[in-house]
C-alpha cells in the first residue's frame, strides 16, 4: 500500500511564502505525531510522499477537514499565534495523513496545487 500526506492552505489569507511554509510544517508534523505508528513507519520508508493544495478560504478548509474526519482519516488543523502575519486564533492550513494514497486521492482530487 503506498501512503501520502496532504497539506491544505488558504488563499484567501494570502499569506507570504515562508509563513505559508511555516504554517504546512506546523500542520505536517502535527499529522504526523497523530499517526499509527506503523503508518508513518511504512511511509517514511517509501519517501513521505506529500502534497500541497490550496482551498479558497476558511469554509472550503473546513468543508475537506470534516470530510476527512467523516473517512476517518488523521487530520491537524493549524491555529496561528497571530505573532506576525494574520490576527491570533486565524486558521491557516490543515494536514491529512499520511494516509492510504487512493483513499486520499478520491477526497483531493479536485483541488489545485499550492
Amino acid at each position: 500500500m503506498a501512503y501520502k500526506q496532504a497539506i491544505l492552505i488558504r488563499q484567501d489569507l494570502q499569506l507570504p511564502k515562508g509563513k505559508a511554509v511555516s504554517q504546512g510544517a506546523h500542520a505536517a508534523v502535527e499529522a504526523v505525531l497523530r499517526s499509527d505508528k506503523d503508518v508513518v513507519k511504512a511511509w517514511r520508508q517509501e519517501g513521505m510522499k506529500k502534497i500541497v493544495l490550496k482551498v479558497k478560504d476558511l469554509k472550503e478548509l473546513e468543508y475537506y477537514n470534516q470530510e476527512a474526519k467523516d473517512m476517518k482519516m488523521i487530520t491537524a488543523l493549524i491555529t496561528d499565534a497571530g505573532k506576525t502575519t494574520v490576527e491570533p486564533g486565524t486558521v491557516t492550513c490543515f494536514a491529512i495523513g499520511p494516509e492510504n494514497e487512493e483513499k486520499l486521492d478520491k477526497l483531493i482530487s479536485t483541488l489545485k496545487l499550492y
